[in-house]
């Protein structure tokens, strides 16, 4: 059982999500960063 636990160390848990979902879940949350990123840009200083 430590070993299994060990092997999944460092890599992300999928919640038994298909890969579809995986992928949409991702997107969101790189375009969540990516519009946290260009405000970041916009400020001024």
């Amino acid at each position: 059982m430590k070993k299994q636990k060990d092997s999944v160390k460092g890599k992300r848990q999928d919640d038994g999500l298909s890969a579809v979902a995986l992928k949409q879940r991702d997107l969101g949350i790189m375009q969540q960063k990516q519009k946290k990123a260009n405000e970041k840009k916009e400020e001024p200083k």
